[in-house]
């Protein structure tokens, strides 16, 4: 029997966790942006009579003295990063050293692009010299802080070392959350940097959700005034301060399975389900390193159609910017997840007051490309359904046309709504327009928008999707979603190379079905030897 996504996702799944994952922050600062921003701050705040780029070596110098007192000091290991250097890898050798609750782990040093000022000198009209400064690329030394935090556990704070000093933070969203559960006193086990079980998993989620902004906010204010800063107090206390903006969010939906022959099935019945519909924008099978006759297979076996041994496989679906996939995680969980490269992506800025709301995004779009996969699994429709599609029929007063089964034209639209693309967000004519073309083989001058806005209609009346009120913008509804998968399936599965078949040379016939044929042209000529009938002459 073929694995079903539903079944396993209701009956083999001990915990599921919806929680933000990697989380990396920008830190700027606002009023250090611009070259009249720099010139007033290093002339009116800091009392220069001219604001040269002779005034950035001595900061420089001031802050790189700062980190190397503060690393002698505390007696904290310095690690220059190679090039190529996986600087996880590095990080996570010097943590199994580190056992104190809170503090730096080491200090990585790494020359990285940036943006920073530079000078070309003027001269005035009566003869004056003086700067013009612009922002260009360079490569320039940033500084890695390792931590590991009393509320957040393992994370990093990067500083560039050139104005305008531009600061990272990365963090973990489960990790902050693991924290939560050892103050509690809330048994669980973790999963890398996620969670396996939990003794309470309705708290668990709870605590997955409250993550929020200030959160975030508490860590550089905690730690800015803890390490090595680039900028004085009197210049922070003036306003010259970083300020946090979101760049990648990580938004996880975690499903344990009970053994992982299931998860196994899971991913085998996802990838074998969507290869033929053009779904995933991408299908990765990632093979081990090595493997010999000696590698040891797993407990259950390897029961799989599409998923051979040692294959790990995951699911990419491109949206804008953004990235949503699916990968089997260890061995004993299925992720969903969703990577937010810009919030813009979403309607929302890169704020940091926007978290929760990404947050939310991200789950929702999550849950969506879950629901299709199991409406996938079982997407039947009753007689009475698939009829209404057939005909013309009278909806809320207007006429919607036939979307008849096996036109080129409506096969296409039907395909592109099954498509993962329309999870992350609501689309557009402009959206599909051209993968709609694509599938009816023509360029766009040939499918035109007007041809795309009568298309969007006669789905709309159908019901197969919905206009977002007051926009140009539709979504695909569960019920178009069905109508999708169901008649999509019997074209691309049954119909065309049933038909394909039929047509070609028997002997290219597959076996089973040859055999089928000819059992039935035997028994048509047994029944009609037994009625005495014979061929006409």
């Amino acid at each position: 029997m073929e694995p079903n996504v539903h079944d396993i996702i209701k009956n083999h799944v001990t915990l599921s966790v919806t929680c933000v994952d990697r989380l990396y922050v920008n830190g700027y600062v606002p009023t250090l942006q611009t070259s009249g921003q720099l010139c007033y701050f290093l002339k009116d705040h800091r009392g220069n009579p001219i604001p040269s780029p002779a005034l950035f070596g001595p900061m420089r110098n001031r802050f790189l003295a700062e980190i190397e007192r503060f690393a002698q000091t505390n007696r904290i290991p310095q690690v220059e990063f190679k090039r190529g250097e996986r600087k996880d890898e590095v990080a996570n050798r010097l943590r199994t050293r580190f056992k104190a609750a809170e503090g730096v782990v080491f200090i990585g040093v790494a020359q990285e692009k940036a943006s920073s000022f530079k000078a070309r000198k003027v001269r005035g009209p009566k003869g004056g010299v003086g700067f013009d400064f612009s922002r260009q690329p360079v490569a320039v030394n940033h500084y890695y802080f390792y931590l590991q935090d009393r509320r957040w556990g393992p994370g990093f704070v990067k500083i560039g070392s050139y104005l305008p000093f531009p600061v990272k933070l990365c963090l973990n969203g489960h990790e902050w959350v693991k924290q939560r559960l050892r103050e509690q006193r809330i048994g669980f086990e973790s999963l890398d940097n996620g969670f396996l079980s939990c003794t309470n998993p309705e708290r668990l989620q709870q605590l997955c959700d409250s993550l929020g902004p200030a959160e975030v906010q508490d860590f550089l204010d905690r730690w800015s005034h803890k390490l090595p800063w680039p900028l004085l107090r009197k210049d922070r206390a003036a306003g010259f301060d970083h300020k946090l903006s979101l760049w990648q969010l990580e938004v996880s939906l975690t499903h344990v399975f009970d053994e992982p022959v299931q998860g196994r099935l899971f991913f085998d019945g996802i990838v074998g389900d969507n290869l033929d519909l053009g779904r995933p924008d991408r299908v990765s099978l990632l093979f081990p390193n090595r493997h010999t006759r000696r590698t040891v297979p797993p407990k259950h076996g390897y029961r799989t159609r599409v998923i051979t041994r040692g294959v790990d496989p995951s699911l990419h679906i491109s949206y804008r910017r953004s990235d949503l996939k699916q990968y089997f995680k260890l061995g004993k969980a299925g992720r969903t997840e969703l990577t937010i490269n810009d919030p813009a992506d979403f309607g929302c800025t890169k704020s940091l007051r926007n978290l929760g709301y990404l947050r939310n995004v991200g789950a929702t779009v999550n849950r969506r490309l879950l629901e299709q996969e199991r409406i996938g699994h079982n997407c039947a429709l009753s007689q009475q359904a698939f009829d209404r599609l057939q005909r013309p029929t009278e909806e809320q007063g207007y006429r919607a046309s036939a979307l008849r089964f096996g036109d080129p034209r409506v096969m296409a639209l039907l395909q592109v709504l099954a498509q993962f693309g329309q999870v992350a967000a609501d689309f557009r004519n402009a959206d599909i327009r051209a993968k709609v073309a694509a599938l009816l083989g023509l360029a766009l001058t040939d499918y035109t928008c007007g041809m795309m806005t009568y298309d969007l209609r006669r789905l709309n009346r159908k019901g197969l999707i919905s206009r977002v009120n007051g926009t140009h913008r539709y979504r695909v509804t569960s019920y178009g979603l069905k109508s999708a998968l169901f008649m999509s399936k019997v074209f691309l599965r049954i119909l065309r190379p049933g038909s394909q078949s039929l047509q070609d040379n028997p002997d290219d016939i597959q076996r089973p079905l040859r055999k089928a044929l000819a059992a039935v042209d035997a028994e048509i000529a047994h029944m009609c030897d037994a009625a005495q009938l014979q061929p006409a002459a």
